[in-house]
């Protein structure tokens, strides 16, 4: 552990410190994938969480897993414990690859970019349920500015977390514009520390998720852009991974930790289900007006948003964001993308919850969407 935390320390002061890309961590996990991890007694899950008053709430599906308490009264019934590894906001890359290359989770529910980047280094991983349609970017000023588009920022001081999944958005932004990294002023900042300093006049923008609609509601920001109307490739992804390793060890274990996900999303996607969803959410830190504003008016409807299904549209975006890691040197080694899905569970899961049907349309729009 103090090796990892040596290492991190290195990362943090490198010009992407949300990655771990150092070759010792992936020579950690080869050495103690030799370990066997065959009849497993505990299913570890690494999360994002909030805390209020020391009691953390999830992200998402992993805040609806947890309170529904199906899966941990299966694993219970196998003599198997559930252990939530709970991860800060503020550096969800930097904690979930520090936990899977010490092997400390089996899963993790987390965003694209920081998974290519493990997998790059020999960490193995893979999709088990896709999170959805993707998450919304925006480009942000401060409340004052005169600002109304990226170009109207060059030059400017601009706040991103460099290495966080938005990376990747904010390249299309700025490729799409006939733009450079190099054109602004990029201060690598994580999204609490971004919003301080919109708010304080020390940037001129940020590039950001649903923290934009909590400053515009308090008068400090204002949004110039956002990915609504780009296609779906410009979302950021986030999805429930698992190790190769326990994968392979625990089917059987992968496939309820599968199937409560997936319920989960199920159970979010019904329209009768959405009031309380925000409700939950907001309790993860954000206002519920934020949470509200994030959804509303999407040009995808609210049950597709929640697809569990493996599409075209989602391996497209994994081998456009792969290649971007390369070119951009995030990667030194090229990844094989194609060994990141694994729809077994999905599939059994569907049938199982009597679902084979329910998600049929979101596949092919996802798919059309990304290849316009």
């Amino acid at each position: 552990m103090l090796l990892i935390r040596s290492l991190l320390s290195h990362v943090f002061r490198a010009s992407r410190p949300a990655l771990i890309t150092s070759l010792a961590l992936g020579s950690l996990y080869t050495h103690a994938a030799n370990a066997s991890t065959d009849d497993a007694k505990t299913v570890r899950i690494a999360v994002i969480a909030s805390f209020e008053a020391g009691k953390p709430t999830f992200n998402g599906a992993s805040e609806i897993v947890r309170r529904d308490g199906w899966l941990e009264s299966e694993l219970k019934k196998r003599g198997v414990a559930l252990d939530y590894v709970t991860v800060s906001t503020s550096a969800v890359a930097t904690q979930v690859n520090e936990a899977l290359a010490n092997r400390g989770v089996d899963f993790a529910a987390y965003g694209d970019l920081p998974s290519i980047v493990v997998n790059a280094e020999g960490i193995k991983t893979r999709i088990i349920v896709p999170g959805g349609a993707g998450m919304n970017t925006y480009l942000i000023v401060p409340a004052d500015s005169q600002a109304k588009s990226l170009r109207d920022l060059i030059g400017k001081r601009v706040a991103i977390n460099r290495g966080r999944p938005w990376e990747y958005q904010f390249r299309k932004l700025v490729d799409q514009n006939g733009l450079k990294f190099s054109d602004f002023h990029i201060i690598n900042l994580n999204p609490q520390a971004g919003a301080a300093a919109i708010a304080a006049g020390q940037v001129d923008a940020e590039f950001t998720l649903s923290e934009s609609f909590t400053l515009e509601d308090k008068k400090l920001a204002k949004i110039v852009w956002s990915s609504r109307d780009e296609p779906a490739d410009w979302r950021m992804r986030a999805e429930l991974w698992g190790t190769d390793d326990f994968v392979s060890h625990n089917p059987e274990l992968t496939q309820l930790v599968a199937t409560a996900f997936v319920k989960a999303q199920y159970w979010i996607s019904q329209t009768a289900n959405q009031n309380d969803f925000y409700k939950v959410a907001a309790r993860a830190g954000v206002p519920e007006s934020s949470v509200r504003r994030q959804y509303a008016d999407d040009s995808v409807a609210w049950k597709d948003q929640w697809s569990p299904l493996f599409s075209a549209g989602l391996e497209q975006h994994y081998v456009a964001e792969a290649q971007y890691a390369k070119q951009t040197e995030i990667i030194s080694t090229p990844v094989n993308v194609s060994t990141f899905f694994d729809t077994r569970f999905v599939d059994a899961a569907l049938k199982q919850l009597n679902l084979t049907t329910y998600w049929t349309a979101p596949a092919a729009s996802v798919a059309a969407a990304a290849a316009r």
